[in-house]
C-alpha cells in the first residue's frame, strides 16, 4: 500500500502522508487512545530479500552481505514513514526489530518490550516494521510486521488489531472479487478455508490463509477482541478504522 511493488525504491509518498495525517486526526479525536503502528517493506526490503533468500537463513559471506542490504532497505522506508508521522505532529519513536528481537527457526524467543510499554504509557507512538533479525538456529531471517503483531498482541493484549492493505477484505469469490466476508468466526473457518486457499498470495506474510489463521488464533486465545482486515487506500479509511468502523472483514469470536 505504501510502495509500488513493481518499482524498486518507489515509496507512495502521497499515500504515506494521507495515512499519517489520518492517524494524527484519530489520535486528536481520542487523546487517551494507545496505538502501536507497523508497516511492511514493500519494494524496498522485499527486492533484496528475494535476491538473497534471506527469510530461509543466513550462513555464507554473501548471504550476510545480503542481510545487511535488506536491513538498509527496510530502514530506508521506515525513515520515510517515521518522518511523515513526525511531520503530522505525532511523537513517534521507532523500535528496530533487528536490534531487539532474536528468533529461533523463525519464531521469536526474545524481545524485551519494556521500551514499547513505556512509550505507550507516556503517550508516544511506537513504530515497528518488517526487518531482518538474528536467528539462533539459521543465522538470520526476516520477521514480518504481522509476525511481530502476533507476538506483541500476546504481550500487549490490544482491544483491536487493524490490518490495512490494498484488498478490501477476505474475498468470498476470489478471483472474481465481487463480495467479501463481512465477518469470520472460528465456527465459520471450515467453510471459509477453501476461499482462503484460493486467495493465497506469495508475500512475506504467507498470504490470506496464514493471516486469517494467525489472527483467529489470537482471538481464540483472548489476546485481542477483534481483527479488521480492510483496504487503507480510500480517503478516511484509516481514520474510520481507528475509530471503530471496519469496512472490510472482521475476525472475532461471534
Amino acid at each position: 500500500m505504501i510502495t509500488d511493488k513493481n518499482v524498486v525504491h518507489l515509496a507512495r509518498l502521497d499515500v504515506i502522508e494521507r495515512i499519517t495525517g489520518e492517524i494524527a486526526l484519530a489520535l486528536q479525536a481520542k487523546p487517551s487512545l494507545k496505538l502501536l503502528v507497523g508497516h511492511g517493506s514493500g519494494s524496498f526490503g522485499h527486492i533484496a530479500a528475494q535476491k538473497f533468500n534471506t527469510i530461509d537463513g543466513v550462513k555464507t559471506p554473501a548471504e550476510w552481505h545480503g542481510f545487511s542490504e535488506v536491513w538498509q532497505e527496510a530502514r530506508a522506508l521506515n525513515t520515510i514513514v517515521m518522518k511523515s508521522l513526525a511531520r503530522a505532529g505525532l511523537p513517534v519513536i521507532t523500535f528496530s526489530p533487528c536490534s531487539q528481537v532474536t528468533t529461533r527457526n523463525h519464531r521469536v524467543i526474545h524481545w524485551d518490550i519494556t521500551g514499547i510499554n513505556t512509550a505507550l504509557e507516556n503517550g508516544l507512538l511506537p513504530l515497528v516494521y518488517g526487518d531482518v533479525v538474528f536467528d539462533a538456529q539459521i543465522g538470520g531471517t526476516i520477521l514480518s510486521t504481522e509476525d511481530q503483531f502476533e507476538y506483541l498482541a500476546k504481550e500487549l493484549k490490544p482491544e483491536r488489531i487493524l490490518l490495512a492493505g490494498i484488498e478490501p477484505g477476505i474475498w468470498q469469490d476470489f478471483p472474481h472479487r465481487n463480495e467479501i466476508f463481512q465477518r469470520i468466526t472460528p465456527s465459520q473457518l471450515p467453510a471459509v478455508d477453501k476461499h482462503l486457499a484460493a486467495s493465497e498470495s506469495p508475500d512475506v506474510t504467507g498470504g490470506m490463509r496464514s493471516k486469517v489463521y494467525s489472527m483467529l488464533s489470537l482471538i481464540e486465545s483472548g489476546h485481542s477482541d477483534e481483527v479488521c482486515i480492510f483496504s487503507g487506500q480510500e480517503d478516511g479509511s484509516i481514520f474510520d478504522a481507528i475509530n471503530g468502523d471496519c469496512t472490510g472483514t472482521t475476525i472475532c469470536l461471534d
